[in-house]
């Protein structure tokens, strides 16, 4: 009789731990898309960002080489159009930023950096562990009971 008890618990406790991994897995994989969806949702922030910077930037750099080359041909100093070139840069970089493909490259960079340079990623002390951080969460939590005091 005890036998068969053992094997229904045994039986039991395995069908609950598989129930429990497979409701990890599914936690996790949905924390993972949600932590990818927020990555996307900055990135398109960055890029409307960009976008709408370049429209202000564009307006500005338009209305200052029309001005500074119609100033030089009026004056007759060439040198009135020097401002432009690096304007002109800072143009060419927003519209690439806004554009072009500016994004591909930092990626294809960061890709790298990761596959041949790791070690310019680590982290002063290292990567947090959960010793460190109940550490820290006591420390702050001793301390501010002390202050309560």
């Amino acid at each position: 009789m005890g036998f068969l008890l053992s094997k229904s618990m045994d039986s039991n406790l395995k069908k609950q731990q598989e129930f429990m991994l497979h409701n990890s897995r599914l936690q996790m994989e949905r924390q993972i898309l949600m932590q990818n969806q927020m990555r996307e949702r900055q990135m398109a922030m960055q890029i409307a960002w960009s976008r709408e910077f370049l429209k202000y930037f564009g307006t500005f750099f338009t209305v200052a080489s029309v001005g500074l080359t119609m100033g030089a041909i009026k004056r007759k100093r060439p040198s009135m159009l020097f401002p432009i070139f690096p304007l002109g840069f800072i143009f060419a970089y927003q519209m690439d930023s806004a554009y072009g493909t500016l994004i591909y490259r930092m990626r294809g960079e960061a890709e790298s950096i990761m596959d041949s340079e790791h070690d310019r990623l680590d982290l002063p002390l290292g990567t947090p562990t959960f010793e460190s951080i109940e550490k820290a969460r006591r420390a702050k939590s001793s301390l501010s009971s002390f202050l309560e005091k």
